[in-house]
């Protein structure tokens, strides 16, 4: 007789600010954006096998067991720490005989402005961890624009692959070797050196 009164919705519209969306799920992001930030500047400062997730966890002001709660492992962190997006150019875009250039220029563009790329190279040199990571970034984001301007389809991997060489053997002589006549280019002078050479790995006949 006296049944559920008919405004009543029951607990499936409970209060607005619940698990997903309030302040231990806030807290919870700014944990995780916190030990990743520490993470990027700890793994670019001492390289992957010096930084320790203890290390990381004290210059994110975090205990550690939270850093392993979060990602699992040191090498969980370093894949999350950098998870790059290179946001290539779209050289649908580009004038053909302009992608060399447009990727030289892009490329520079990241480095100057992005410790991250730089702290993937260091690592990638003398761990398999950085070395994985290198290799998901030019399988997933350099192979595609490859694709787009190489003239013979089964050359795309080989032809990404001579890029790659080209614009990471600059990252390392310039950001992470710093090599003093390296360093000492200007970008036009690097864009006037390394555009046509770039331009030729993707586009010219094959030798």
């Amino acid at each position: 007789m006296n049944g559920t009164p008919s405004g009543n919705t029951g607990p499936a519209n409970g209060p607005a600010n619940g698990p997903a969306n309030g302040p231990a799920a806030r807290r919870s992001d700014a944990s995780r954006s916190a030990i990743l930030a520490a993470a990027r500047e700890r793994f670019a400062a001492d390289g992957y096998e010096r930084a320790t997730i203890r290390a990381i966890a004290k210059d994110a002001r975090i205990d550690p067991s939270m850093v392993m709660r979060y990602f699992g492992s040191k090498d969980g962190l370093f894949a999350a720490a950098v998870a790059l997006d290179l946001r290539m150019p779209d050289v649908s875009q580009v004038p053909r005989t302009e992608v060399g250039q447009a990727l030289v220029g892009h490329f520079l563009d990241i480095w100057e402005a992005n410790e991250e790329l730089t702290a993937v190279l260091r690592v990638a040199v003398t761990n398999q961890a950085g070395t994985d990571r290198v290799q998901s970034i030019f399988r997933e984001q350099v192979v595609p624009v490859a694709r787009l301007v190489c003239p013979d389809p089964e050359q795309v991997a080989t032809r990404a692959g001579l890029c790659a060489a080209q614009l990471m053997g600059l990252a390392l002589t310039r950001y992470v070797v710093r090599l003093p006549p390296v360093v000492a280019l200007g970008r036009e002078e690097i864009m006037a050196w390394l555009g046509p050479t770039v331009q030729r790995y993707l586009t010219a006949p094959s030798p």
